[in-house]
């Protein structure tokens, strides 16, 4: 059983103000594979004085001497892949396959995009009479979740370091054995001691503190609507700079051709990845209304050959992360069922076989209207539904009527058309035919958040913007 009861502070692992511990759950299981220590206010204060006192120095640092770390830091990560694939599946039941390939993999991706933006950037540019300087924007409070536990760390931690910020990472409960080993990487590869802090920890004891700092510049969260508006909250009072990655219910509209079948079949298995746990999951798929009953029968025969089991054995997908998870994503099949919609595939309890851990059956449901309540709140589990609509500007009406705009998709043969599509949704990115860029902004409209994360676009929020007034060649 892991045991993990010091945090990362100043460079070193010093034990907790207080003890307290979490017992983390192996979601296949259901039995305890580890205990956390749970971090508190005083934890959070420590923290944050050694990243302002390493603040100093590291923000003026050169791009050579950071990009020499953040190379440093990839060889170490590389080195630590399969222990970090092994605490995913462990901490949130992800399958072997996901965990060491796209979970892992995701996490490389953004370290080796923000080396080559970091080695392009400009961070100070001559316009006019004035010189314009991008500064690091100081102390960064960074709040991540369980689902895609490295890519979400890496999206915030490496462009914080790439700009010269420092930071303190709060990774969740739930998942706290990946932000460890993390941790780990980061002290192996020789980060400057309090440039990177770690303090495991809930929302209230942590989160709370750590977004209401006065000394803390800025908080990246990424997490549920709700638990958004309350880290909002608790910034406001230092005027601090806050960015957020939020809920999502993603639109997918298939486009009347002949790669519909595909195009059905592609959905329902995007959606059922990570157990649909992915806030830009494909989670609302929009259909012509002459083909419903076709689209449903595809979608059936999808989900039927979506396997689910033990995590460690050859399975697609395998639980949900916790009990709390299991019972919102049934009670939600349960308000569908209630509400009319057409169950095509899975539905309430277990699947067959499975007689414990938090397995949800990959659920599909047909004939839905876009104000049922499974059309409406993000379900955060395998169930897809589907939508029809009459004409295109239906469909682009349907995806845009909610309260979310993260992710959507369009797929389609017409390439002119899905990208008029495209152009049409509120959304913060729409693939196109399964479309994917780490160099690509990420981030999202009205209730999924503010702010952008990924490849260039993910440095902006981590500067401050300074204007030198007077600066013209011409005078020097």
């Amino acid at each position: 059983m892991r045991e993990y009861l010091k945090f990362y502070i100043g460079g070193e692992w010093v034990d907790p103000a207080r003890k307290a511990t979490f017992d983390v759950v192996n979601p296949a299981t259901e039995e305890v594979a580890g205990r956390v220590a749970l971090g508190s206010g005083a934890d959070v204060d420590r923290a944050v004085t050694a990243a302002r006192k390493a603040f100093a120095t590291w923000s003026q640092s050169s791009i050579v001497d950071r990009v020499e770390v953040l190379r440093s830091i990839l060889a170490e990560y590389q080195r630590r892949a399969g222990d970090l694939g092994a605490a995913l599946t462990e901490e949130m039941g992800a399958p072997t396959s996901l965990a060491n390939g796209f979970q892992v993999n995701l996490g490389a991706g953004q370290l080796t995009t923000a080396i080559d933006v970091l080695e392009n950037f400009v961070f100070e540019e001559q316009r006019g009479g004035s010189l314009i300087v991008k500064e690091p924007i100081g102390v960064c409070g960074l709040i991540t979740p369980w689902n895609w536990p490295m890519n979400l760390i890496a999206v915030k931690v490496f462009p914080a370091l790439a700009t010269g910020c420092t930071m303190v990472l709060k990774p969740s409960e739930r998942s706290p054995f990946t932000g460890q080993i993390f941790a780990e990487i980061l002290d192996a590869a020789g980060v400057p001691a309090g440039v990177f802090n770690l303090v495991q920890g809930d929302g209230p004891s942590v989160g709370g503190p750590l977004a209401s700092h006065s000394d803390v510049d800025m908080v990246s969260f990424t997490g549920s609507t709700r638990a958004g508006v309350s880290v909002a909250t608790n910034a406001a009072t230092s005027v601090k700079r806050v960015t957020q990655e939020l809920g999502g219910k993603g639109p997918n509209i298939i486009l009347d051709d002949d790669s519909f079948r595909d195009n059905v079949t592609k959905g329902v298995m995007a959606m059922m990845m990570n157990s649909g746990q992915t806030c830009s999951a494909p989670s609302r798929m929009l259909v012509p209304g002459s083909r419903m009953g076709e689209a449903a029968q595809i979608a059936k025969e999808a989900a039927a050959n979506v396997s689910i089991g033990d995590p460690n054995g050859d399975f697609a997908i395998g639980p949900v992360v916790a009990k709390s998870q299991f019972d919102a994503i049934q009670t939600l099949i349960q308000q569908g069922i209630d509400d009319g919609a057409t169950l095509v595939h899975g539905g309430l309890g277990r699947p067959e076989g499975l007689t414990s851990g938090y397995f949800v059956k990959p659920t599909v449901f047909a004939d839905v209207k876009n104000d049922m309540t499974i059309a409406r709140e993000e379900i955060f589990g395998p169930v897809l539904t589907i939508l029809s609509y009459d004409s295109i500007d239906h469909a682009i009406e349907i995806a845009n009527d909610t309260e979310y705009g993260l992710a959507a998709f369009v797929a389609g043969n017409d390439l002119e058309a899905a990208r008029d599509v495209a152009k049409r949704i509120r959304a913060g990115s729409v693939a196109i035919n399964d479309g994917f860029d780490f160099a690509a902004p990420f981030g999202g409209y009205k209730k999924s958040g503010n702010g952008r994360e990924w490849g260039e676009f993910g440095f902006h929020d981590y500067l401050e913007i300074k204007a030198i007034l007077g600066h013209s060649p011409d005078r020097a």
